[in-house]
């Protein structure tokens, strides 16, 4: 069985693409995956852990406007269908699994589909309400209307969707595709990595982490200022954050204006397999994400690293957070309030006994949102579309109902 996944990813630091491709080379399947190349990795094919890897286009983050980054989806477009057209002509892919965003390139598997392929869409980001984030349109804008009839056209064409959380799950079904076709997978951590080896840090010094995506919805602007707040009153306390993304720039900008060079340090990105360890050796986590229309209701995997990871980690009290997650497992904060925010990193560094409770209740909750524990259910989509022919719901896991 030949499988491949397409994201416009980097598939070294995607771990809900290479979780899925691995997962299906343990099950026996080839797998390929079609994805971008960073600044100074080769192009073409390399191995990675069992899955060749196409790596078709080189990104940098920093798209400032919708035109650019239009562009650059649509160059990955044409050339990913490339790709697949021309292995698909070779030997038959049985399954094409899409990743989006964005929606519209689940289309580039058309030669594939049309020559008997099963096709996959992954709704990481539900694209509509991303959008808004990104670039500050309005929910009742054309705009708007037509990425939504793009993800109707988008998972009509595809033969099982799958989302990221359960209120996209219903947000999905109240406007674009049928329950039978629809199942929702976390980004669950994979406990390869996610695994705890112990610190080897021996400094005094009090090390809080955001490690992320630098983009506007994030919210790291938030965090920094509140660290700011607080600096004064914990002098061994450290704010590093790891990431990058369009924000890069002003997130720097912003360090130096509030003269935090010395105790915020902005890193650039890390590798998968490093980030575990960087986790570990962190007295707190933070995630600072806004409450807009996208922020609101994504789900942060980073939340059950922390977790897996026996991180006391600060959450913004969005709606997606609430549906998850309770006071006794992370610590809330009024998203968007910086002050909210400082209180709660002020308090935290405070009280250690609070931190280790929150850490060790949280260690048992984690136990059941780790990929080991959620992987059949992707299995079993996969096999319900390549053996039984249908499109049968793929089975729900029953944690965060």
């Amino acid at each position: 069985m030949r499988a491949c996944m397409v994201s416009y990813s980097f598939y070294e630091s995607d771990n809900r693409v290479r979780r899925y491709a691995e997962t299906l080379v343990k099950q026996g399947y080839r797998v390929d995956a079609v994805a971008l190349r960073r600044e100074g990795q080769p192009g073409g094919e390399v191995m990675i852990d069992g899955v060749r890897v196409f790596r078709v286009q080189r990104r940098v983050k920093n798209e400032k406007s919708k035109f650019v980054y239009l562009c650059k989806l649509l160059f990955f477009f044409l050339r990913s269908m490339f790709i697949l057209t021309r292995q698909q002509i070779k030997q038959r892919y049985d399954l094409i699994h899409v990743h989006s965003v964005p929606d519209f390139e689940v289309f580039a598997a058309l030669y594939p589909k049309l020559t008997g392929s099963k096709v996959i869409l992954d709704i990481h980001d539900i694209v509509p309400e991303f959008y808004v984030s990104k670039f500050n349109i309005s929910p009742n804008s054309l705009t708007f209307k037509l990425l939504v009839a793009v993800e109707r056209m988008s998972t009509a064409f595809s033969d099982h969707v799958i989302v990221a959380n359960h209120i996209w799950q219903k947000r999905l079904q109240e406007r674009s595709v049928k329950q039978s076709k629809l199942t929702t997978i976390l980004n669950f951590p994979d406990t390869r990595m996610f695994t705890r080896r112990g610190r080897n840090r021996s400094d005094s010094k009090f090390i809080i982490l955001y490690p992320g995506s630098l983009n506007y919805h994030q919210g790291l602007d938030l965090a920094i200022r509140a660290f700011a707040i607080i600096k004064d009153e914990v002098p061994d306390a450290e704010f590093h954050i790891y990431g990058s993304g369009e924000q890069r720039d002003f997130i720097k900008s912003l360090i130096a204006s509030l003269r935090l060079q010395n105790s915020v340090f902005l890193k650039g990105s890390l590798p998968l397999d490093q980030i575990p360890l960087v986790i570990e050796n962190a007295d707190l986590g933070v995630v600072p994400k806004r409450k807009d229309s996208f922020g609101n209701e994504a789900f942060s995997t980073k939340i059950l690293e922390f977790m897996s990871m026996g991180v006391p980690v600060i959450v913004p009290d969005t709606a997606i957070d609430r549906h998850y997650f309770n006071d006794s497992v992370v610590k809330f904060f009024r998203a968007g309030d910086e002050k909210s925010l400082a209180d709660t990193m002020a308090l935290l560094i405070r009280r250690p006994d609070l931190r280790e409770g929150l850490a060790r209740n949280a260690a048992e909750f984690v136990k059941r949102y780790v990929w080991d524990e959620n992987q059949a259910i992707y299995v079993a989509v996969v096999e319900s579309l390549l053996h039984s022919g249908s499109n049968q719901r793929g089975i729900l896991q029953s944690t965060g109902n």
